[in-house]
C-alpha cells in the first residue's frame, strides 16, 4: 500500500525481532510508534484511525528492515 491509497482505518503490525532500530517509524508517526530502550520498535496503537492512515503507510514505506506492516481490519 502507498500513502493516500484509501480512506479507512488500518491495523498496524510491528515485529521487534526484525527491527534494526532505525527509528524512522517513531519520527514520522510518533502517535503510533516509539522505541524500546534497545532501539527496537514499540507499537503504541495497533488500531489506526483513518486520520493517521497516511502516517502509518509512510512509516511502513520508510522502514529499512520491513518490520512494519499495515492491514485492513477484519
Amino acid at each position: 500500500m502507498s500513502p493516500g491509497s484509501g480512506a479507512g482505518a488500518l491495523r498496524a503490525r510491528a515485529e521487534t525481532g526484525v527491527c534494526v532500530g532505525a527509528g524512522q517509524c517513531a519520527r514520522v508517526a510518533p502517535a503510533l510508534f516509539d522505541q524500546h530502550d534497545d532501539g527496537t520498535v514499540r507499537l503504541l496503537r495497533a488500531d489506526v484511525p483513518a486520520e493517521a492512515r497516511d502516517d502509518l503507510l509512510l512509516a511502513v514505506d520508510l522502514c529499512p528492515s520491513g518490520a512494519l506492516g499495515a492491514e485492513e481490519p477484519a
